[in-house]
């Protein structure tokens, strides 16, 4: 809860991101395993080429980070596998009851999301 207490804005959009690639795949799931060896393969390279840019050489490691920055390019990767030649404009489904679930499972947590801040100030101190 704390961890949803405080979230940024940043944060949010990212979880949205994930919620949105949840969403679509569960409509579009394809157990081949090409798809999933290919994206396993690219978020490796791409997410160790992301590693190397955001590293300083003396910082402690984000373990929160690093899993993002690898796991970004495999739902990139196997989404956009995953969606070819069905019609997509970018990541918008062409069947308006797919994007309405996505977009309502984003809203639905993010009005969870301000529940949770919502109560947190409300039982909170105030501080003056």
């Amino acid at each position: 809860m704390k961890y949803f207490r405080d979230i940024k804005l940043n944060k949010l959009i990212l979880w949205c991101y994930l919620i949105w690639y949840l969403v679509i795949i569960i409509f579009y799931f394809d157990p081949t395993p090409k798809i999933w060896i290919n994206a396993i393969g690219i978020s490796v390279v791409i997410g160790t080429a992301l590693i190397l840019s955001v590293s300083a050489s003396n910082s402690k490691v984000d373990y929160w980070q690093t899993f993002r920055l690898y796991l970004m390019p495999f739902c990139v990767s196997s989404f956009s596998s995953l969606i070819k030649d069905k019609g997509f404009m970018v990541i918008i489904s062409p069947k308006p009851q797919e994007t309405i679930l996505a977009i309502l499972s984003c809203g639905i947590f993010l009005s969870i999301v301000g529940g949770i801040k919502f109560a947190h100030r409300a039982i909170s101190p105030k501080n003056s």
